[in-house]
């Protein structure tokens, strides 16, 4: 095809209404956190944009990404695919193996330069020259940064290609990197998370379709609507942090009434990710929902931090139940203190005084 069709053109050829249309782009909307205003801008470009070819490469990792990816449902990952975007190369999903698939991936490139957004799924491991990951029969490495050259736009899925994650954990015998260790001359959406929240990275797809331009990124890279805000500040555990109701160890009585699980590892006051506000599985539910606290997947190095099960800092909180009484009496005594010394500072005064008065 000389052209690539628009979002629009490909649902209307599916059979989708024109009602459906403009309330999917209500619902993408909402789910981008926008509100229902910008729903008129986003039927707009998806009516006039052609659809962004996508190439989706991967290195060392373990596919949990594209299993997040294509569980989506806000949007449904089959509209993305199939219909905002034209995913010309992913050696997981795609069809194609072998020469074919490689040949596809030299095509995209060279006929659609600086138009094109990749990807990336994993990491290059520099070790040996690269030759931990061939891909293509050539190091991954060099495959990187042969389709990075031309792209619009990167985008790292997970921690593998943000931060380096467990390949790069110590001692790294591979020497794997995150990507921005080896593309330095492009800005890098990170998307964090092992595995990021499927509704997360189709929402950065439908931004970025929608705008034709980057989301606002963090000092780290990150997306704002999504990493914003600790897992910890929109937890419904959080009141019991804030009475000081920890569950101590697993099983126990504050276990079984749902008790906060900072004392038993939960990372969630330093992590910053949108678990506990869009969840996953449809929104059913998140690790700590489930029981398990957060084990800080989403930041920098989580591999190197110790036990998941260790609590990592001591984060100071209010402790309604257990520390009433010691914030009473320190409070007690701090007034007490006070007292006494305005007590002692007014009697050194009058002495002063009288001593004035005499001479």
């Amino acid at each position: 095809m000389s052209q690539i069709e628009t979002f629009y053109e490909v649902m209307r050829r599916q059979g989708i209404t024109r009602r459906s249309f403009l309330k999917y782009c209500s619902l993408t909307a909402a789910a981008l956190g926008l509100g229902p205003t910008f729903a008129p801008q986003i039927a707009h470009a998806m009516e006039t944009k052609e659809r962004t070819p996508v190439l989706w490469l991967h290195g060392l990792e373990c596919t949990c990404c594209s299993e997040s990816f294509i569980r989506s449902a806000h949007p449904l990952v089959k509209d993305v695919v199939l219909s905002m975007i034209s995913l010309d190369y992913d050696d997981t999903l795609m069809a194609s193996a072998g020469h074919q698939a490689e040949e596809v991936l030299h095509e995209t490139i060279k006929k659609y330069k600086g138009k094109y957004i990749l990807a990336v799924e994993g990491n290059p491991p520099l070790n040996e020259d690269g030759m931990f990951c061939i891909s293509g029969g050539k190091p991954f490495v060099e495959k990187l940064k042969y389709a990075a050259k031309d792209a619009a736009a990167i985008i790292a899925w997970g921690s593998c290609a943000s931060w380096g994650c467990v390949q790069a954990a110590r001692p790294n015998p591979t020497q794997a990197v995150p990507i921005h260790k080896v593309i330095t001359d492009k800005p890098i959406i990170k998307v964090p998370g092992c595995p990021p929240i499927a509704e997360v990275m189709t929402g950065v797809i439908t931004y970025m379709l929608t705008f034709g331009k980057m989301p606002e990124l963090d000092r780290q890279g990150r997306p704002k609507m999504f990493y914003s805000q600790r897992i910890h500040d929109k937890c419904y555990r959080r009141p019991h942090f804030d009475a000081g109701q920890f569950v101590e160890q697993w099983d126990d009585e504050g276990a079984r009434k749902g008790y906060c699980l900072y004392k038993v590892g939960c990372k969630g006051p330093t992590t910053y990710n949108a678990c506990s506000t869009v969840r996953w599985n449809e929104g059913v539910s998140f690790p700590i929902q489930a029981g398990h606290g957060c084990i800080g997947c989403s930041e920098d190095g989580f591999w190197d931090k110790g036990s998941f099960y260790d609590r990592l800092s001591n984060i100071p909180q209010f402790g309604i139940e257990k520390n009433a009484d010691e914030i009473g009496t320190a409070v007690a005594g701090g007034v007490g203190a006070a007292i006494a010394a305005h007590a002692a500072v007014s009697a050194i005064k009058r002495a002063q005084h009288k001593g004035d008065q005499e001479s």
